[in-house]
């Protein structure tokens, strides 16, 4: 988190959090409102400050004020970036398990959290792993937030 969230957290620590004004999209785009942010110095700062607390509920911390992201699925979105996979906010994830969901869509789960394949990617994804795609284990889509604990509607 950034130095400077942390220090408006101290300062001003009873700020009320913010519900239904920020989005996550299927294909890792920070929306306001069904606006997509296009201010590149934004996106990095809401994806620098974005985690989830206990209860799975994903927020950026945006100063003292807590806002949290109502998820169009997943709370990551994965990127393939050569043999490495990354998430919608640059960091490296290490998938553990990797699942096809009822859609067609591919999931990965690593590090305590789970996140869906770019469907960019789909095609050199299942180029790379070829028949085997069809032998990923099954899930409903209606299923992965409770099979993984996260809540993509937080409300107050």
């Amino acid at each position: 988190m950034d130095e400077s969230v942390l220090r408006a957290m101290r300062k001003w620590p009873h700020v009320p959090a913010v519900y239904g004004w920020l989005a996550l999209d299927r294909r890792g785009n920070w929306r306001i409102r069904d606006e997509k942010i296009g201010n590149a110095a934004l996106r990095d700062f809401i994806g620098r400050n974005y985690q989830a607390d206990a209860r799975g509920r994903w927020f950026f911390q945006n100063g003292p004020q807590r806002v949290f992201v109502r998820l169009e699925y997943t709370p990551l979105v994965l990127r393939l970036d050569g043999a490495a996979v990354r998430d919608h906010c640059g960091r490296a994830f290490a998938p553990t398990a990797t699942f096809l969901d009822d859609r067609g869509a591919v999931l990965m789960s690593g590090g305590g959290s789970v996140g869906l394949l770019d469907d960019r990617d789909l095609q050199a994804f299942a180029g790379a792993m070829g028949e085997a795609v069809a032998k990923l284990p099954k899930i409903p889509s209606s299923a992965v937030p409770a099979r993984f604990a996260f809540d993509p509607d937080p409300k107050p």
